[in-house]
């Protein structure tokens, strides 16, 4: 399959699929004219990558993880990984709803704007 069919089948930029291919997340061959060429699984590994990507895992990571999925599954064997992406995202999360506290608060107690 050809870049642009596989962009339109997934949804994803012809460019944004470049990048996943040039960060190692996709394969494709190359034929005489120099065009890129898919194999028919590209649709389910573009999914998987969208996937981790939303889930806040940066191209490098994906990188290491592709090789662990068996189907649409991850392998148990990257648990330990998963579970502590999952904790970061806590910690990151209970961050933000600390500074969400502090910013409410400072505007509760600030002087209301003056009309003109």
């Amino acid at each position: 399959m050809k870049i642009g069919r596989l962009s339109r089948e997934t949804g994803v930029a012809v460019r944004l699929l470049r990048y996943y291919e040039s960060q190692g997340l996709l394969a494709s061959e190359r034929t005489e004219g120099g065009h890129r060429v898919y194999a028919p699984d590209a649709p389910a590994t573009v999914a998987r990558i969208r996937r981790l990507l939303s889930a806040g895992f940066p191209t490098r990571t994906i990188r290491d993880l592709m090789p662990c999925f068996d189907g649409d599954a991850l392998q148990p064997c990257v648990q330990d990984h998963l579970t502590g992406h999952l904790a970061d995202l806590e910690a990151r999360m209970a961050d933000l709803a600390k500074a969400r506290t502090t910013v409410t608060a400072l505007i509760a107690s600030a002087p209301p704007l003056s009309s003109y």
